[in-house]
């Protein structure tokens, strides 16, 4: 069965120099790697050289690595390509740095200590806590506030290039919350003229299969009654629910909500502009923990 893997269209190719297998591997991406790494023992050898692995690692690993918290030593690029799947810490700790693990594509979170949040320095508003299962040392906590907006920014030059983004607000809510499903939020990307934006609500995705069921009460209630006085409210309630962007539960224990997406190109594209916000209906609210914003490929 080896043996039959490694030979296509009459063509051996488990005889061929080690050095040139691995010259066509690197060609190819970290999964395919993975796979022709089982074809045989002269492929298994090939997939393991740093020839490979150095292809997929960005090039300015060494800049990024400078910036590490803690000091970063694998015995091959294969190990340290799969050591940077998981994230590090950068820049004081108050960033995050990764590997898109299927492509190698670059990823950041932006700690909340590095966003613009309104109001985060007045102890009244917010405060910042220590929490279990967070990448940082401090988190931002929504006390109470009716002028909600978060705000940041990264140079795409740190980004890959030719890539089609996302950036996510890493979130999670106190069992005091309130005040996050209504009024709903605005969302914003902006890259250049570029602009990407959403609707959302901050809640949890139990509340959003709730919200779902009075979802569709209120498309009934529209089907049913469209003489109701208040049908022109409930149109309106129906359209802004149809648009919301849902948040997504993690792995890591936390929550996300989309903001937008952005593609780079030559990584002279300026400052990516993050914004997350509700400022217009003078509404209080209360129990958001922010942990930053997390920008990777968009799948």
């Amino acid at each position: 069965m080896e043996m039959e893997m490694a030979v296509m269209d009459g063509v051996d190719f488990s005889k061929l120099p080690e050095g040139c297998i691995s010259n066509v591997l690197s060609l190819t991406s970290p999964p395919e790697v993975c796979r022709f790494a089982m074809v045989s023992h002269v492929f298994f050898s090939a997939a393991a050289s740093d020839t490979v692995w150095e292809r997929f690692i960005p090039s300015d690993i060494d800049e990024i690595l400078l910036r590490a918290v803690d000091h970063i030593e694998c015995s091959s690029k294969r190990e340290l390509y799969f050591r940077l799947c998981n994230p590090i810490l950068i820049n004081d700790g108050k960033m995050s740095f990764f590997l898109e693990k299927s492509s190698g594509k670059k990823c950041y979170m932006l700690s909340a200590k590095l966003l613009s949040i309104t109001w985060a320095d007045t102890s009244h508003y917010w405060r910042w806590i220590s929490v279990d299962n967070t990448r940082f040392e401090e988190v931002a906590e929504l006390l109470d506030v009716c002028w909600l907006e978060i705000r940041g920014s990264l140079d795409t030059r740190q980004l890959s290039q030719l890539t089609k983004y996302a950036a996510y607000l890493v979130f999670n809510l106190t069992e005091a919350s309130r005040g996050l499903d209504h009024p709903s939020q605005e969302t914003s990307v902006k890259l250049g003229a570029h602009v990407s934006s959403h609707i959302t609500r901050l809640m949890t995705p139990l509340e959003t299969e709730y919200s779902a069921y009075g979802y569709d009460w209120m498309e009934n209630e529209l089907s049913d009654h469209s003489d109701n006085d208040d049908y022109e409210d409930l149109v309106a309630q129906v359209i802004e629910l149809q648009s919301t962007t849902e948040v997504v539960s993690r792995e890591d224990g936390w929550m996300e909500i989309e903001l937008g997406e952005f593609d780079t190109e030559c990584g002279d594209d300026g400052e990516v502009e993050m914004n997350f916000m509700e400022i217009k209906g003078g509404h209080w609210k209360r129990g958001l923990i922010v942990q930053g914003i997390e920008i990777r490929p968009r799948k």
